[in-house]
C-alpha cells in the first residue's frame, strides 16, 4: 500500500444531538427542498407532499444517477479491494466522483456504487465545504452512544429508512495523493463516513435498518417500479 510522507488531521464540528441538517450550507437546504432532495441524496419519502422538482436540477440529477449502481448489482453486495496506486487517474477518479456526487444532489458517494471495487469514497457536507477523498479507510474508534436517523441512498433512490449508528467515529485513511489522513467526525459527518465505508464492504443502508424499515422500503420499491411500468406502458 502506497503512503506519503504527509498527515493531515481533520476534526468535526459536530456535536453530539446536533440536527442533521446542521453540517448543509442554507443555499444547499434550499435547492435540495426545492428539487425533493433529502440530506442522504434521497428523494423527500415518508410523510412529505410531492415535491416542486426544478427542471434543470432533475435533469442534471437524473443524468449523474444513470451512472450509478442500483440495488441489486453484485458489485454492490461485494468487499472492495484495497488501493495501492496512487497517481493521476486515481485522482481524476476522485474529481469525476464529486462532480457526479454534487450533480446527483448526495453528500457522499462510494467506488462501488459506479461499479468500480476501490476502497474509496468522496463527501461534501455543504457548498462551500472541500470535497473530501477518502481511500483505504480504517475505522479505529467508534462512540458507545448512537443516534438513530433517516438515510437515503444514490443506489436506492426514493427510499428513506431509519439507521442507528455510533454518533462519533475516529477513521484513518489516506487521501487521493497517498498521504496519510486521522479524521474525527460527530453527526452527520459521521454517519455520512460510516454510510460510505459501508459500501466499501457490501452493506447497505437496507442491511442496517429494521426487520419492519426494510419490509417496508422494499415494498415501496416494488410500488415505484410498477408505477414506473404503467408509465412507460401508457
Amino acid at each position: 500500500m502506497a503512503c506519503g510522507s504527509r498527515s493531515t488531521s481533520i476534526r468535526s464540528n459536530g456535536r453530539p444531538g446536533l440536527d442533521k441538517l446542521a453540517f448543509v450550507s442554507e443555499e444547499d437546504k434550499a435547492k435540495r427542498a426545492t428539487a425533493g432532495i433529502n440530506d442522504e441524496g434521497a428523494p423527500e419519502g415518508r410523510d412529505h407532499d410531492e415535491p416542486r422538482i426544478d427542471p434543470e436540477i432533475a435533469a442534471r440529477r437524473q443524468a449523474a444517477l444513470s451512472f450509478v449502481r442500483r440495488l441489486g448489482d453484485p458489485v454492490l453486495k461485494s468487499r472492495a479491494a484495497e488501493v495501492d496506486r496512487f497517481d493521476d487517474s486515481l485522482r481524476k477518479q476522485a474529481a469525476r466522483m464529486g462532480g457526479l456526487m454534487v450533480d446527483a444532489l448526495g453528500v457522499g458517494l462510494a467506488a462501488p456504487q459506479l461499479g468500480i471495487s476501490q476502497r474509496m469514497f468522496v463527501y461534501r457536507l455543504g457548498r462551500d465545504a472541500p470535497l473530501a477523498a477518502v481511500v483505504n479507510p480504517e475505522i479505529e474508534w467508534s462512540s458507545g452512544e448512537q443516534e438513530t436517523l433517516e438515510e437515503g441512498c444514490l443506489s436506492v433512490p426514493g427510499v428513506v429508512v431509519d439507521v442507528d449508528r455510533p454518533l462519533h467515529v475516529r477513521v484513518r485513511a489516506q487521501d487521493e495523493r497517498g498521504d496519510e489522513r486521522l479524521i474525527e467526525a460527530s453527526g452527520l459527518e459521521a454517519r455520512v463516513i460510516q454510510h460510505e465505508l459501508d459500501h466499501l464492504d457490501g452493506v447497505l443502508m437496507l442491511d442496517r435498518a429494521s426487520r419492519e424499515e426494510r419490509k417496508r422500503a422494499m415494498r415501496e420499491l416494488r410500488d415505484a417500479e410498477r408505477e414506473r411500468g404503467r408509465e412507460e406502458a401508457a
